[in-house]
Order: C-alpha cells, then structure tokens, then sequence
C-alpha cells in the first residue's frame, strides 16, 4: 500500500513538503484565497466563490489552525514559493485531514494526490488508522475526485459551520469522507 516511508521529524518523504510554521501565514493565506475564493478567469477547478462571500482564509484562521493541540500545516514548496497546503489534526487513532490548497495554475499536476500521500504517510507515522474530513456536499466533482483517491462517504453529514471568515451566500452542509489506512 504505502511505498517506502522515509521519516525525519515530523517531516514525509517528498522532498519539496515541509511543515510550516507561522512565519509562512501570510503565504498560506494568499494560497488558500486564491484556491478556494479567487474569481479570475484562470480559477483552478477548486474554486468555491460562487457559494461565498469574502475570503476562504485570514491570518487569524491559519494561526488558529497551526494552534490547534496535534495539528500542523504541510506546505509544498517550489523554488521557495508556497504552492500547496494541506492541514492535518490527530483526533485520537483518527486524523482529520482539512484546507488541502494548490495554487491554481499548479493545480492538475499531480500536487494535490503528493499532498494527500503525505497525508497518508504522516497518519501511518502517527498510528491514525483513518483519514476523516469534510467536503461541501454540492461539490461533485471534489467528492469523486477524492473517491477516485481511496475516500469513501461515511453518511454522516454536518451542518455547514458559522464563522467570521466563511460567509455562504445559500444554505450548505459538509458529508464526511474517510479512507482507512493500513497500520
């Protein structure tokens, strides 16, 4: 299942994913508004600004995430520029895996499926036997492209949740996605 896993701490294989610190905030924050908010033309397929008002992310949101107890931010880094993300939470023998970003001109590369296999390799270090997040439920195509990944629908749904940041401009709920991992 896992290719060969080469662990330093708390750091995967590939060579160009690290863990971030708060010194790279402001350029998570610029990846994650242009991934999920950004109304240009040349949006990446992620975008979700058409459910939305206002960005996906602030300084005080990531900070908040990189505070969070068994949390750190991956960042994919290229010729020094922050182009992919992804959070992860250990939530007991689970981790919750959540703002999985690529910049949108990177995006159908192959960085996102990296980004996950790290994922995957940091659960395995941390003897989290599943992978659990949350997707937008009217998202199709995000949900079968993480299905096409290993992910399956639990059933469980949740309301969409209220915060300064997240402004939805209909009514959304989030299904839970989760992928077992062998231990």
């Amino acid at each position: 299942m896992l290719q060969s896993l080469k662990y330093f701490y708390n750091v995967v294989s590939n060579q160009h994913i690290s863990v971030s610190d708060k010194k790279d905030v402001p350029a998570l924050v610029d990846l994650v508004n242009k991934a999920y908010r950004n109304t240009d033309v040349k949006a990446g397929w992620t975008t979700e600004a058409k459910f939305f008002e206002g960005a996906r992310a602030n300084e005080e949101s990531l900070k908040h995430l990189l505070n969070q107890p068994h949390s750190v931010i991956l960042k994919y880094a290229k010729d020094n520029n922050i182009i992919g993300c992804v959070f992860l939470q250990k939530q007991e023998e689970k981790l919750y895996l959540g703002v999985l970003a690529v910049a949108p001109e990177f995006q159908d590369k192959g960085i996102g499926r990296e980004l996950l296999f790290a994922a995957e390799e940091y659960a395995y270090k941390h003897k989290c036997n599943i992978i659990t997040m949350t997707v937008i439920s009217i998202r199709h195509e995000l949900v079968e492209w993480y299905k096409r990944r290993g992910y399956y629908e639990t059933g469980d749904v949740k309301p969409f949740p209220n915060d300064k940041v997240n402004r939805p401009n209909r009514s959304l709920e989030l299904l839970v996605l989760e992928k077992i991992i062998d231990n």
